[in-house]
């Protein structure tokens, strides 16, 4: 299983950096092999009824091993298509539910999206029909190596199926939003209907166990059910997070540092807090910077840590001790708008930014809460 993630402070166990990409096993990963060894061990005695107990588990642990190199193929094929296209991706990790791929930035035109998605089931699509062929022509049907081989082409077909379906997260979704982006020129909109299907198919994969039992006329297995729920937990959080992600995204034309500037008055790092307050509400100013005896300004008064200044001390606080010193990131064009404002406040996260004109004049503050309000609700 697919999809972008976002970041995470720890991962998991490093494992190495094929293509230069690292790659993460999270320790969820050993619950699922542990899973899978328990439950594929008596599929393994009753294929080879002559080996023992010990050697059935480690049958079954080197098929969840292997279903998991066969995961990380998987996402490598996303990776390396991405790469191509000079995306930058952070890191695979392998987790419980499958693996996750980091690719840093979104493709810039649906063609690009809809190849970067195809590439992970392409290639478990073409594990399966290998293993396929080596099941039928080459490997023994009688061994352990038969039995490996069998299973992982069928899981690898099940894993590649699996992840066509048209709903977000999954890789499919992402092809339906490639489709949509293509059709309706806006990406948002592919991002939106493709996360509707994905929350549908969240529906229908906890339904089908209960479904599928009123058909068969037997209970469904707890095994079953459970990791309906499992699938389907994921993929609603998925699509959901892409929705939200939708809205935010529509949102940022919205953000324009002109618009969104507060006036600011200069004083200078010895006035005290309460005559600089009194200065900016006479002139209007919803921002205090700090100005050295020439003019020129050198730091931005926190508005946080005015506000946890309490009144009665005011008077006895200079502006400067409440100041941040102007660094060159917090100094930003006041022509900055959209997805290049961001980015420049992402760069140095900062309460406040001073905007400049083209030629140097200051134009205003930018406060980082004023720019948050215009993403309050989604």
């Amino acid at each position: 299983m697919s999809s972008e993630s976002p970041r995470q402070d720890s991962p998991g166990l490093r494992m190495g950096r094929p293509f230069g990409i690292p790659v993460y096993v999270s320790p969820t990963w050993f619950i699922v092999a542990a899973i899978i060894t328990v439950t594929y061990k008596d599929s393994v005695q009753s294929s080879l009824p002559g080996l023992g107990e010990v050697a059935s588990y480690a049958v079954a642990f080197a098929f969840a091993v292997l279903l998991y190199v066969s995961v990380l193929l998987h996402e490598l094929a996303h990776c390396v298509v991405a790469k191509a296209y000079g995306l930058p991706v952070r890191r695979i990790t392998l987790y419980l539910l499958g693996g996750v791929s980091e690719i840093e930035r979104e493709p810039d035109s649906p063609g690009k999206e809809f190849m970067v998605a195809f590439a992970g089931p392409l290639l478990s699509l073409g594990l399966a029909a290998a293993g396929f062929l080596l099941d039928v022509f080459v490997v023994p049907d009688d061994g352990i190596l038969g039995v490996l081989t069998w299973q992982l082409w069928v899981a690898n077909l099940i894993v590649g199926v699996f992840n066509l379906l048209p709903g977000l997260p999954l890789d499919g979704g992402r092809m339906l939003r490639a489709g949509v982006w293509k059709a309706t020129r806006d990406s948002g909109a592919g991002t939106i209907a493709a996360a509707w299907v994905g929350r549908g198919l969240a529906v229908v994969l906890v339904i089908a166990p209960f479904a599928l039992s009123l058909t068969s006329g037997q209970a469904p297995g707890m095994f079953f059910v459970i990791w309906s729920v499992l699938l389907a937990g994921f993929i609603w959080f998925g699509a959901t997070q892409s929705l939200r992600t939708a809205r935010v995204r529509a949102r940022i034309p919205q953000v324009n540092a002109r618009t969104l500037a507060r006036r600011a008055i200069p004083v200078t790092s010895e006035v005290p807090l309460a005559e600089a307050l009194r200065r900016a509400a006479e002139a209007q100013a919803g921002a205090i910077v700090v100005v050295d005896h020439d003019g020129r300004p050198i730091a931005i008064v926190n508005e946080a840590a005015v506000e946890a200044t309490p009144e009665q001390r005011r008077p006895w606080v200079t502006v400067g001790s409440l100041a941040r010193t102007l660094e060159p990131s917090l100094v930003l064009g006041a022509e900055l708008s959209g997805e290049a404002l961001i980015d420049a406040m992402r760069e140095t996260p900062a309460g406040e930014y001073l905007l400049v004109e083209r030629g140097g004049e200051v134009y205003g503050v930018l406060v980082t809460a004023d720019v948050n309000r215009v993403f309050s609700g989604v």
